[in-house]
């Protein structure tokens, strides 16, 4: 049992928050609003009246788009730690950067081959 005796702020984090999270849905459920009226219930999109069903479906290429870009933001994400101690990697990092970065653009320009970014 001894062995265990780390774990026990964590067991009691985990049992607080889990508790507050019921709480607060709780709360929110006892003390929010009631009355719900067409004009409430209606979706809103930008002050305007939406047009057609919000339930319809987007194309494959919104997905493509959207993955590609989480993709390569990602990937420049990693420049950060470099662009903070390129001058301790000297000429090694230079060759590793430059590397990454034809790797980036090597998937940059299959994507622009294959057309995942035209809007057809």
């Amino acid at each position: 049992m001894e062995s265990l005796t780390p774990w026990l702020p964590i067991l009691i984090l985990f049992v607080l928050t889990t508790v507050l999270a019921f709480v607060v849905i709780g709360l929110s459920y006892l003390l929010g609003p009631k009355r719900g009226s067409l004009r409430k219930l209606m979706p809103y999109e930008s002050g305007m009246n939406p047009i057609g069903s919000a339930m319809r479906r987007m194309p494959v290429r919104f997905y493509l788009v959207a993955m590609i870009f989480i993709l390569f933001d990602i990937e420049i994400i990693f420049m950060l730690p470099y662009a903070l101690i390129y001058r301790d990697l000297a000429v090694f990092g230079l060759i590793e950067m430059g590397i990454f970065v034809i790797i980036l653009l090597a998937g940059y320009f299959y994507a622009l081959k294959k057309g995942a970014f035209r809007w057809d």
